[in-house]
């Protein structure tokens, strides 16, 4: 007797099994870039709040520092209000410059994962 030779399966089985396997890779893909970028979403919105929180606990400690310094609470908030505006306007002038810089930065941030 003949040994059987194994038959090849025929092309379209080979070519489900390759669709099939693309499609896995691909969710695959999606869940690691979509897990990496929250990951990297969440631990970014932590740093915000605690860089938020101590610009707000520094700004009252400068405004209490300096309503000691003109022995007035509204002198040494006005104070702290107008170095704001200043900035604000600053920020305004230069919005340009800081704007594509950031979106730059964004776009490399998202496409780097």
């Amino acid at each position: 007797m003949e040994a059987e030779k194994e038959t090849p399966p025929p092309i379209i089985d080979q070519l489900k099994e390759y669709a099939e396997t693309q499609i896995k890779l691909a969710k695959y893909d999606a869940i690691d870039r979509s897990s990496k970028f929250l990951a990297s979403f969440i631990t970014d919105m932590v740093v915000g709040v605690a860089f938020v929180l101590t610009f707000l606990f520094l700004s009252l400690a400068i405004a209490f520092g300096l309503s000691s310094l003109f022995h007035s609470y509204w002198a040494g908030f006005g104070c702290m209000a107008g170095i704001y505006l200043i900035i604000a306007i600053i920020i305004i002038l230069v919005k340009g410059k800081i704007q594509q810089p950031l979106i730059n930065l964004f776009v490399k941030k998202f496409f780097n994962l």
